[in-house]
């Protein structure tokens, strides 16, 4: 099966010292700027809705967001376009543009610092029920991929996935490493 629509959100750490309303001229800054190889469109403040998406950046291709679905606060990437590759390629994208994001909101000035990322945990979802359904099934055909993937990421470091198995939510899994690492180590691993 070939991985499309991959997500990948990014925990912070400290959710509660992080105000969201800064993002929204950095997010038109980004749209100004052409900052990512995506056509960057608009942004949408979700902030009154409770553990909901919160703002996010809408592309053609892809979203960016800084979302608190589940009440866990994270940078999430949203692929919305197909990509040509197998899967491995398919987890990197999707991976270094998250992390992308994430890397250029720690250092942006207007948000002082309260963004960083909590270096441990990362969720990953396939935004597709139809090449993805949630159920055993699925993510035995993915396993391998996931591993060899994450052994990448992490340059061999040891992690642990957990998959959440409601079929009525999309295929997915949290990582969970056994040391914190920071965005530039995850983005150098999947340079190599």
């Amino acid at each position: 099966m070939n991985l499309q629509h991959v997500n990948v959100k990014l925990l912070a750490r400290d959710p509660e010292k992080v105000d969201l309303e800064p993002l929204i001229p950095i997010f038109h800054s980004w749209i100004a700027n052409k900052v990512f190889e995506e056509l960057l469109l608009d942004v949408a403040d979700y902030r009154h809705v409770p553990a909901g998406p919160g703002v996010v950046l809408i592309g053609l291709q892809a979203d960016y967001s800084v979302d608190n679905t589940g009440d866990r606060l994270g940078v999430r990437y949203n692929r919305k376009a197909a990509l040509d590759g197998d899967n491995q390629e398919c987890l990197r994208q999707a991976a270094r543009a998250a992390l992308t994001a994430f890397q250029l909101l720690e250092n942006e000035p207007h948000l002082e610092g309260k963004l960083k990322f909590d270096g441990r945990e990362i969720e990953v979802f396939v935004n597709d029920r139809l090449v993805a359904p949630n159920r055993e099934a699925t993510r035995e055909a993915f396993r391998v991929d996931f591993q060899k993937f994450f052994e990448q990421l992490l340059g061999g470091g040891e992690f642990s996935l957990a998959y959440d198995t409601d079929p009525r939510r999309l295929f997915g899994l949290t990582l969970k490493t056994s040391r914190p690492f920071t965005v530039a180590e995850l983005l150098q691993n999947l340079a190599v």
